[in-house]
């Protein structure tokens, strides 16, 4: 169904920042923890774009909005709350007074709900430290819309401050620079600054007991103290991946880059929030194997919070680039060997998506229509790496990274504080590249526009794969009799990303036996496995080979979790199995109120259920 009254320039949004557009947020919130809303108001720095405009349009979802004014003159100001629509929310249109100039600031008093799909509101007990509740953001793509009424589109990029009165106890952190923090009235109040703009979903707040330690001359890691010393050594190399990200991309910004470790219900494995980048705890696998996250976030700083997508339908500009970049610092900060792997091994991963969503579904393409679908909807692997595809093939093109490198600096150098659509950067390539004739080989419209796989794979270093390749070979032709066809040597040889890929081929594979799953247990000891990428696919391969002791088990640990990456494939595994069908649809649905709003809304639809 078609969403009424939705931006001619942006499907998933009310807002009309070509008539009236937000400069600056000045967020005054109180944090209630027993009633589970923020309270207080937001002052909105407006300007006209358009002179004859008299209305201002922003996105607002389940907010209880008290009352509006000008905040200069205290003159009360009309305002008009459009009806409820589903997964979008209501148009709020404000008029505007009438005054000399272009420039507003508007004042709305107002409330959340407890329910606000941008907040996760948690229990003592779903925190390591098992004493003080916990709240985090999650406002991409489309939620900051929850927790204040903005423009909430990347469309428009605005300064933000930020008034936080919350518990003595707890720490508060936000994506922006605390410069002040004291004690008043029994509580903590805290003051925050963002002067770089940034679009609404990059606003983020996190309230907890919180501990810091120093990774590096601007960089801290935040966590609960049980945890805190497990994330210092974690994400130790930090400032190497930094450092190598300014050496591709250029000068850092942001001032610091901070990391806040969540609870594990937050649903994706990290998110760029400027300044303080949260990320799962399922990154802590005890040998920094999966700190890599950390190095994507990084790149983020430049391929999405710099230059940004003006909407989620070139979504690709965000997360393809981001993926480019760290792959980029992978390879420097490892091999290029290394690089090529990461890479080759994605590839399986992006067909087993397509083929789960259609070789013909529109959104497998780079560029998509979201008119009628929501972002969250519309949310795979695809933009990623099919996008991550799509400039190695590029790079490869114009004659390798020290060809495509310098161009992409003067890329985050020319659209920087800005949102752009693919256009955009199609015509900027073009013309950086306008004398290499090479480019006009360059098949655009089925790249950016055609649906499926790629139409063009890279020619990646496979020497780390084949390996692999060759020890999954051996495995399944192995009738089950005798030794298991893999040593104690190979097992050690193996480096953590290696057994990740031969775990993914082998989900691939036919006719796995639970005798034979069995050997692979015992020998790599997959059940005890702290490493939550490794341990993810091996619960697929038996529940795939439908080994009914893992149900169980598979059900415990998605029960704790809220990654997405993990838990989707896992709900859905267990919904294609009969036995274990409606199991998973009673395990959601007594497990439904402790997720995040995008998680229990994506698992519903993999299982069939209403929203």
């Amino acid at each position: 169904m078609e969403k009424t009254g939705l931006s001619p320039s942006d499907p998933s949004s009310f807002s009309r920042p070509e008539l009236v557009i937000i400069k600056d947020i000045c967020l005054n919130l109180n944090v209630n923890f027993d009633n589970k809303i923020l309270s207080g108001n937001v002052i909105l720095s407006v300007e006209k774009v358009d002179e004859t405009a008299n209305e201002l349009v922003l996105d607002s979802f389940k907010l209880d909005i008290l009352s509006v004014s000008d905040s200069e003159t205290d003159e009360k100001l009309d305002y008009k709350l459009s009806e409820h629509v589903a997964d979008y929310g209501s148009k709020l249109t404000i008029e505007l007074p009438e005054k000399a100039g272009n420039s507003y600031k508007i004042q709305i008093n107002y409330k959340t709900s407890p329910e606000a799909s941008g907040l996760q509101w948690i229990s003592p007990k779903a925190t390591a430290g098992k004493k003080h509740p916990f709240l985090f953001s999650q406002f991409q793509s489309s939620h900051a819309r929850s927790v204040l009424p903005c423009q909430d589109t990347p469309t428009v990029k605005q300064t933000y401050s930020a008034t936080i009165s919350a518990p003595l106890e707890l720490t508060v952190l936000m994506s922006a620079v605390c410069n002040s923090s004291k004690t008043l009235h029994g509580g903590k109040i805290s003051h925050f600054v963002q002067s770089v703009p940034v679009p609404s979903y990059l606003i983020a707040l996190a309230v907890g007991a919180l501990e810091s330690r120093k990774l590096g001359p601007r960089s801290h890691v935040w966590a609960e103290k049980e945890i805190i010393e497990e994330c210092v050594y974690e994400f130790a190399d930090t400032e190497h991946q930094l450092k190598t990200a300014e050496e591709i991309c250029g000068p850092y910004v942001w001032g610091i880059y901070d990391l806040l470790v969540l609870p594990p219900s937050f649903p994706y494995g990290g998110m760029e929030n400027p300044c303080l980048t949260f990320v799962t705890p399922t990154l802590l696998a005890g040998d920094r194997s999966l700190a890599n996250v950390v190095a994507h976030e990084i790149a983020h700083s430049w391929t999405g919070n710099l230059v940004t997508n003006k909407n989620f339908e070139h979504f690709w500009l965000n997360e393809g680039f981001t993926v480019f970049v760290e792959r980029k610092i992978k390879g420097r900060l490892e091999s290029p060997k290394s690089q090529d792997f990461d890479a080759y091994t994605a590839v399986s991963e992006l067909s087993e998506a397509i083929e789960r969503m259609g070789k013909d579904s529109p959104l497998t393409k780079l560029v998509v229509d979201l008119k009628g679908v929501h972002p969250d909807e519309a949310s795979s692997i695809v933009p990623y790496e099919k996008g991550q595809t799509f400039l190695r093939y590029l790079e490869s093109v114009v004659g390798g990274p020290e060809k495509f490198e310098p161009f992409l600096r003067k890329y985050f150098d020319t659209f920087k504080y800005k949102s752009i659509v693919t256009s955009d950067f199609k015509s900027f390539f073009e013309t950086y590249f306008s004398e290499t004739a090479s480019i006009t080989s360059i098949d655009w419209d089925t790249w950016l526009f055609s649906p499926g796989m790629p139409p063009v794979i890279p020619e990646y270093d496979k020497s780390l794969a084949t390996i692999c390749d060759g020890l999954l070979k051996s495995f399944l032709e192995w009738n089950g009799e005798g030794e298991i066809p893999i040593s104690k040597e190979d097992k050690e040889a193996l480096t953590t990303n290696q057994m990740i890929y031969f775990l993914q081929k082998m989900l691939e594979a036919q006719g796995l036996s639970k005798e034979k799953l069995e050997a692979l247990e015992k020998l790599f000891s997959l059940d005890s496995i702290k490493n939550a990428e490794i341990k993810f696919r091996w619960l697929r391969i038996c529940l795939k080979a439908r080994w009914e002791d893992k149900v169980q088990t598979a059900m415990a640990w998605i029960n704790i979790l809220g990654r997405m990456k993990f838990v989707r494939p896992l709900y859905r595994d267990l919904y294609e199995w009969e036995l274990t069908r409606e199991k998973a649809i009673a395990n959601f649905t007594a497990n439904r109120r402790n997720m995040m709003h995008v998680t229990a809304y994506t698992i519903a639809k993999d299982l069939h259920l209403e929203v």
